[in-house]
C-alpha cells in the first residue's frame, strides 16, 4: 500500500475564502512581484503543517513568503518541501507560485491518515481566520490598477533618496539597478498595485520594464506591451516630459498624472524630482505641470 504523500490528498467541500491574491516568491521573475508579507503567507504554512509538507512549531510562522516556503527547503523530503510538494503531490506544476488552482486544491485538501487530526481540513479555524484579515486588507480593493497605481503613488509623498545624489531609495532596490529612477518609481507602484489585486502588469517587469523614459513613449507610439497614447487624459496614465521639445529620446522625466487643475495645468506624482530639479531631485513629489511649457505625452497602461 502506498504511503500517503505517494498519492493527492483527500478532498472535501472548500472551506474559507477565495483566495485574495495570488503569491510569488523571490526568485519568481522575469514577470513576477515577489509578494509582500501578509496573514495569506502565515495561513499557508499553517495549512501544509497540518498536510505533512511544514515543519513547526506553527507558533513561530511569519508571514514572509520565501523561497523556501514556495520551493521547499531540501529536494523531496515531505516535512520540509513547502508549496512545490503540495503541488506535486496534487498533480499540478510545481512552481511554488500560489493561483487559484492550487489555491483551491489548498482549502478542499484533507490531512491524510497517521496524521494528528485526520481526515479534518488541512486548512483549520485558525487559518480560515488569517485568510479572512488577508481578503480584509486585499480583496476590498476596488478600482482599475490605473487607479490603484496613482493611490500607490500619492502614498509615497515625501520619500527621498539618501544620501541625496546617490540615486539610493526604496524604488531602486527593488527594481535591483542604480540610476535615475523616476520611471522606476512608476515600474513600482503598477507592479504593486496589479499584485493587491492578484493581477500582474501587462506592461510593466521589475528588473525589466522600464527604467528609461524615451522606451515607455517609443512603446506607448508603438502600441507595444499594452501601453498606448492616451487620448481623453486620466488619473493614472502616465505622463512623460521632453524638456526641450526635442526627438523622443529626449524624453527624460516620467510621473503618474493626478488630475487638470485649469486650462492645460495639471498636478503628477513624481519620483526622482524637486523644484530645483525637475529630472534629477531626489524626491517623490507633487508636481504643478503645463501640458504645453515642453513636449509632453501622455500614455495609457492596459489593465490586466
Amino acid at each position: 500500500m502506498s504511503e500517503w504523500y505517494e498519492r493527492p490528498y483527500k478532498g472535501g467541500p472548500m472551506v474559507g475564502p477565495a483566495w485574495p491574491r495570488s503569491l510569488y516568491p523571490p526568485d519568481a521573475k522575469p514577470g513576477h512581484t515577489p509578494s509582500e508579507n501578509g496573514d495569506d503567507v502565515k495561513a499557508v504554512k499553517r495549512t501544509l503543517w497540518r498536510l505533512g509538507r511544514w515543519p513547526g512549531p506553527a507558533s513561530k510562522f511569519d508571514r514572509a513568503y520565501s523561497n523556501a516556503i514556495a520551493h521547499g527547503k531540501t529536494g523531496g523530503n515531505v516535512g520540509d518541501s513547502g508549496v512545490a510538494g503540495f503541488q506535486r503531490q496534487m498533480k499540478i506544476e510545481p512552481t511554488g507560485w500560489i493561483g487559484e488552482k492550487t489555491a483551491n486544491a489548498m482549502r478542499s485538501a484533507l490531512v491524510p491518515e497517521g496524521k494528528p487530526n485526520a481526515g479534518q481540513p488541512g486548512m483549520d479555524a485558525t487559518a480560515i481566520s488569517l485568510m479572512e484579515k488577508a481578503v480584509a486588507k486585499y480583496a476590498k480593493a476596488e478600482g482599475t490598477v490605473r487607479e490603484r497605481a496613482l493611490a500607490k503613488a500619492i502614498s509615497q509623498l515625501g520619500v527621498k533618496e539618501s544620501p541625496y545624489g546617490s540615486n539610493e531609495v526604496k524604488y531602486t532596490s527593488w527594481y535591483q539597478m542604480v540610476g535615475p529612477w523616476c520611471a522606476m518609481f512608476c515600474t513600482w507602484c503598477f507592479e504593486l498595485a496589479a499584485q493587491e489585486l492578484g493581477k500582474d502588469s501587462p506592461s510593466f517587469v521589475k528588473g525589466s520594464y522600464y527604467a528609461y523614459v524615451p522606451y515607455v513613449v517609443a512603446d506607448g507610439r508603438a502600441k507595444r506591451r499594452g501601453l498606448s497614447i492616451a487620448g481623453e487624459v486620466k488619473p493614472g496614465d502616465l505622463v512623460a516630459y521632453n524638456w526641450d521639445g526635442s526627438s523622443d529620446s529626449g524624453y527624460d522625466h516620467i510621473g503618474i498624472f493626478e488630475k487638470w487643475t485649469g486650462g492645460r495645468t495639471f498636478t503628477a506624482i513624481e519620483g526622482n524630482t524637486s523644484t530645483s530639479s525637475d529630472s534629477n531631485g531626489g524626491q517623490v513629489q507633487r508636481r504643478t505641470r503645463d501640458a504645453q511649457g515642453q513636449a509632453t505625452t501622455f500614455i495609457r497602461v492596459a489593465e490586466p
